[in-house]
């Protein structure tokens, strides 16, 4: 949808979209900036081009996945919503409806991951053109850095939320264990790309 309407729908009482696609966008939108400065990057020099094409031609995948994982995630907690609906009445009926909740909420974590894996390929991408990128758009990479640490910290909230209500133990434990792996390499690589910005934010 066009941004002006996704912004009334999100600032309305509808409960989708909410948080998650906010993050998938952040991580989007993130992701528009590094292509723009992968671009602004290309200069004299066979190699430096070939990997500055690499990066924008890369953010630019990511960018139209986390632009569907805007309307995904809407999609997946309208499910879990549905599946509350469901008739309780007789007992079938409610193993039933337990069994819909329980897989609704599954798949709910299905899409925060992916932007949470997506974003934190982001922040790589913002390390390195933090490094070698056009130094005339570092402002840009580094407001798409703190973007993507957004999205990526969004997304790990969501799946933390989504497993409070997962009987599944097997599933909740991997679930845990990947966010766990997530949070560590987001916050090494933000510390070292908040340690880049600060050097040239106070020289």
């Amino acid at each position: 949808m066009e941004i002006e309407r996704f912004l009334e729908t999100l600032a309305s009482d509808n409960p989708t979209p909410g948080g998650g696609s906010a993050s998938a966008l952040a991580g989007a939108l993130a992701a528009s900036l590094l292509a723009m400065v992968a671009g602004l990057s290309l200069k004299k020099g066979q190699a430096r081009n070939r990997e500055m094409k690499e990066v924008k031609r890369r953010t630019l995948v990511i960018q139209k996945r986390l632009r569907r994982a805007v309307e995904e995630d809407a999609r997946s907690y309208d499910a879990v919503i549905e599946a509350f609906r469901l008739p309780r009445g007789e007992e079938k009926d409610r193993l039933y409806r337990s069994r819909m909740i329980q897989r609704a909420y599954r798949k709910a974590t299905v899409t925060p991951q992916r932007v949470c894996e997506l974003s934190s390929q982001l922040l790589e991408f913002s390390k390195v053109l933090l490094a070698r990128g056009n130094p005339n758009a570092f402002s840009d990479t580094g407001v798409a850095a703190y973007l993507a640490h957004a999205a990526l910290g969004g997304g790990l909230l969501n799946i933390r939320i989504n497993l409070g209500s997962i009987k599944d133990k097997r599933f909740k434990k991997e679930r845990e264990r990947l966010m766990c792996d997530l949070s560590k390499k987001q916050n090494r690589l933000m510390s070292a790309i908040q340690g880049e910005l600060e050097i040239v934010a106070g020289s």
